[in-house]
């Protein structure tokens, strides 16, 4: 699912900060252009997954023509993809291969390969 929201930024004292119009309550900032866009994506991005995860629909975008920025403000558009965020719980098939002796050991003890799988990657992700 990919959404594209109009986004106000804003140049002060040096820096920048972004407001999302359509979004209220969503907004961000950094020290650069470029940081302030990839911040305003991850904004966009935490706001409407919590939204979503909250039963609520997204607000329609405006057009990005009907914004007029003030001195020292630009309006951009800002997409994001939902889509590797939602669908968490669909399950994919791996392959994998083990030792003749492990796949044997951990079967008489009644080891779920797949739970085993999961809870090693889960303390692997979690140490990085």
């Amino acid at each position: 699912m990919r959404i594209i929201y109009p986004a106000i930024f804003h140049h002060e004292d040096g820096s920048y900060w972004v407001e999302f119009p359509d979004l209220v309550g969503c907004q961000s900032f950094g020290d650069t252009q470029t940081q302030t866009l990839l911040n305003a994506k991850e904004a966009l991005e935490a706001y409407a997954l919590s939204l979503l995860e909250n039963g609520e629909k997204l607000p329609s975008a405006s057009d990005i023509e009907n914004f007029k920025p003030d001195n020292n403000c630009f309006v951009s558009l800002i997409d994001a993809d939902l889509s590797p965020y939602l669908n968490k719980s669909k399950a994919i098939k791996k392959t994998l291969t083990i030792p003749e002796w492990l796949n044997d050991a951990a079967a008489q003890r009644g080891i779920n390969f797949s739970q085993t799988l999961q809870e090693a990657l889960m303390q692997k992700i979690s140490a990085e």
